[in-house]
């Protein structure tokens, strides 16, 4: 499985991820590793769409009506950081993000097609994941 950060979160932690899942085949790109930092949300969407595998980790709402409509289009995997996430420090989020990482590729695996979800910012018991309509 591939995952791709968007914008929204730091490429450091980017690569933290891809270094920590790379031994089980798994790799995570940030978006500044793949397009121009400024590319448009449909641009990106629509190509990761047309490659296949990949699951998108966002803490952009992206709720402007042309990206959620690119989103339900391509039939990606997408974890939104809920709200809750907006109001911690960078290392608090990092432990947090690492610590969420087996339930995000465990659900990636199961998922064929497109699906979203919100990640809360607190994992309890085996990390639950609330269901989105884009």
């Amino acid at each position: 499985m591939r995952f791709f950060v968007d914008n929204n979160l730091p490429p450091p932690l980017a690569k933290a991820l891809h270094a920590l899942c790379e031994p089980s085949g798994h790799e995570t790109w940030h978006l500044k590793q793949r397009f121009a930092q400024n590319a448009v949300d449909s641009y990106w969407i629509e190509t990761l769409s047309k490659e296949g595998g990949w699951a998108v980790i966002t803490h952009d709402k992206l709720n402007k009506g042309l990206e959620r409509e690119a989103l339900r289009r391509a039939g990606l995997v997408v974890f939104f950081l809920d709200k809750g996430w907006s109001h911690h420090a960078f290392w608090d989020k990092a432990h947090n993000l690492v610590r969420w990482w087996p339930r995000i590729i465990e659900q990636s695996e199961g998922i064929k097609g497109g699906a979203a979800f919100k990640v809360p910012y607190n994992f309890s018991g085996k990390g639950q994941f609330e269901q989105v309509t884009l």
